[in-house]
């Protein structure tokens, strides 16, 4: 192994050997607490720390890095505190997430590190939009994510680099090549002889490297990113090493042949570089034991430090309230009690109203990005932000590559850099390729370390359009069900354009459901200028004595429809517009004004919000009620292309029936 130090100092060499001993250092006494069941979990980065430590000191301090679980040598480079690291990894609230996360899943805004999450290849995306703060800002800044070998045969790996490429974003790709994905040898994971050959095929240079030598990936990294910020383009690194110990304690290393660690334990990346600074007398062995005791006390009292923090007692209500970062008071606009503006209306039809709601938005907010399948000239699928390029430019209106979850990621990315976006779904069903990135990126990150995710994404949806199967799903009870989500479905069009900009205000990822059915057969009369609805706030349409319908989106309509035919019955329509939060408070109103309650929507029956809905008014209206709550929901089938198909999977073929069997009760 060759050392070249180019033009750093002794000094300069001196620090970055004990950038990366002290890292090495941790993690012996790391594996001694974990022996001594002190730690529950750690994964190994021994044999690898040349990577971490050399990307690290490469970067500006200011500059974002997605580290994976072997990349210790990240987060002491970036000099955090150590002892809030023990209490991190042994579960501590005084840790970097409140004894809510696990070892490396974490991330510090103020040290520029992005947790990671189990599903290894969303970070990559995340770079893509901190990369893409920094390009629409004009800054000389990247930002760097680290995968693994087996990460590159994920999905987001490709998309990621994808993005990058064709939007030039100033962003390093690092490979960490350690030979196993686990206890998956390289050659039952990928054919190509080596993985930077991938590179050439998203247009991006790559180079492969010595992941052990300090000085090479120090070098090389700190070149790539000159090159990065100057040309505007992205870089593929793989560094190649070998993970010393296993995937993680408990997996062990039984699976690699024993030849393997005799070979590269004579590529010890902190002893090659300890011995070549012996050899040309840049340390001594008396300064560097010095070294080594000074580390040493440094851990024991850190470790000590560490030891005073309090025993975890669980706070339900700090719990829930951490779910979701906290919304200011809008000051913006005069509002009435059930939030529409005092300002003179006008009358639109529903997607009139969406696409008015996204011109405020842009207008009110200018570090706000729309992104999308051809939303730029050619104004999207359904014409929603035609002209928005001539007023608000290419760089604020993107066109997106095919890649939903890379999409998604970036949007998060560039909220980690104080950007809003909002991402457009062509159709609601698309949404499940981004899944991971909603449910287990977006939804848990204020959670997890106190970072928003200032990201709206909306869902055309629904059916009656006889769009078949792929294109009319009803998919808003996928997410209910995610703590961290908020969900909007709005049924009228002041009610769109109004929730629409309280979910652009709103810090928290917002999913925003809007009928396509709706879009040009409905209108109404709305507000000029900007105003917001509040968010979690059902309305009433219309109050009753006979039956309570619940419902949202086109239910609202059928709802009304019905009773307009069916004078003889005093219907309550509870429209509720927010699925997540829901307002109880209301419901328990409608339950209270009729004693008899049907939920109706057009997702379906089984695991639909109605269920919830329906326990929740069993367990806490059991009182108030004279019969039990009926559901009308769509047939547990897929939605039928057939226009009398689809007439008989919708409720509303079973509105009729269902109101006569309450009423009958």
């Amino acid at each position: 192994m060759q050392f070249d130090p180019r033009d750093l100092t002794h000094e300069e060499l001196l620090r970055f050997y004990k950038a990366i001993l002290r890292p090495r250092m941790i993690e012996e006494k790391m594996l001694l607490l974990l022996r001594q069941g002190k730690i529950s979990k750690w994964f190994s980065g021994i044999g690898q720390e040349a990577i971490s430590v050399g990307a690290t000191l490469a970067l500006q301090s200011d500059e974002w890095i997605m580290p994976l679980h072997r990349n210790l040598g990240v987060f002491t480079t970036r000099e955090m505190p150590l002892h809030k690291l023990f209490m991190q990894w042994q579960g501590q609230k005084e840790g970097y997430s409140k004894g809510r996360e696990r070892s490396f899943h974490f991330g510090s805004k103020e040290h520029h590190i992005c947790g990671m999450i189990s599903h290894l290849g969303p970070q990559l995306s995340i770079a893509d939009g901190v990369a893409l703060a920094h390009s629409l800002r004009k800054e000389n800044k990247l930002s760097l994510s680290f995968t693994g070998d087996g990460g590159t045969s994920e999905g987001d790996f490709h998309e990621a680099l994808n993005v990058a490429a064709v939007w030039n974003l100033p962003v390093i790709f690092i490979i960490e090549n350690n030979g196993y994905g686990l206890s998956t040898p390289v050659q039952e994971q990928y054919r190509c002889e080596s993985l930077v050959q991938r590179a050439k095929g998203y247009g991006m240079e790559g180079v492969c490297i010595d992941g052990n030598n300090l000085l090479t990936v120090y070098d090389t990294i700190k070149g790539v990113r000159d090159y990065c910020i100057r040309e505007q383009k992205p870089y593929l690194i793989e560094c190649m090493t070998f993970r010393m110990r296993g995937h993680e304690e408990a997996s062990g290393t039984k699976y690699v042949p024993p030849e393997l660690f005799t070979q590269w334990a004579e590529k010890d990346p902190v002893k090659k570089y300890e011995g070549w600074l012996l050899l040309q007398g840049i340390l001594t062995y008396s300064v560097m034991e010095q070294m080594k005791a000074a580390i040493k006390d440094e851990i024991e009292q850190e470790l000590q430090l560490a030891a005073t923090a309090e025993p975890l007692i669980p706070n339900t209500e700090e719990e829930l309230a951490d779910v979701y970062a906290s919304v200011e008071p809008s000051q913006e606009a005069a509002t009435n009690d059930t939030g529409a503006s005092l300002f003179s209306t006008k009358s639109i039809r529903y997607i009139d109203a969406i696409k008015e709601g996204l011109q405020e938005g842009m207008r009110k907010f200018p570090n706000l990005i729309l992104m999308g399948q051809d939303i730029a000239a050619y104004g999207g699928a359904f014409k929603i932000t035609e002209g928005f390029v001539d007023e608000f430019g290419r760089d604020r209106v993107r066109n997106t590559p095919l890649c939903e979850s890379a999409i998604l990621g970036t949007a998060l990315g560039l909220s980690l850099e104080g950007f809003k976006s909002m991402v457009e779904m062509q159709f609601a069903d698309f949404v499940s390729v981004g899944l991971n990135q909603i449910v287990n990126n977006l939804a848990k990150l204020h959670y997890r370390w106190g970072q928003a995710a200032d990201v709206v994404v909306r869902l055309p949806t629904g059916a009656g359009v006889g769009a078949g199967p792929f294109h009319s799903q009803s998919n808003e009870a996928w997410f209910t069900h995610t703590p961290g989500l908020k969900v909007i479905y709005p049924s009228s069009p002041e009610d769109a354009k109004g929730l629409l900009l309280a979910a652009l205000a709103d810090p928290n990822p917002v999913l925003f459901f809007e009928h396509k059915a709706l879009y040009r057969s409905i209108s109404g009369e709305v507000p000029e200028g900007y105003y917001t609805i509040p968010i979690g706030k059902a309305r009433t349409i219309r109050e009753g004595t006979d039956i309570s319908i619940i419902t949202y989106g086109a239910g609202v309509h059928w709802a009304m429809e019905y009773t307009l035919q069916h004078p003889e019955i005093s219907v309550d329509i509870l429209d509720l517009r927010s699925l997540l939060p829901l307002d109880y408070a209301a419901i328990r109103n409608s339950v209270s004004r009729t004693g008899k309650v049907m939920v109706l929507h057009e997702d379906t029956l089984t695991g639909g919000i109605g269920g919830e809905i329906s326990a929740w008014i069993g367990e806490h209206c059991f009182e108030l009620l004279d019969a039990p709550v009926v559901r009308c929901a769509s047939l547990d089938s897929p939605v039928p292309f057939n226009g009398e198909l689809e007439k008989n999977f919708l409720a509303k073929s079973r509105l009729a029936t269902t109101v006569d069997r309450l009423m009958r009760y």
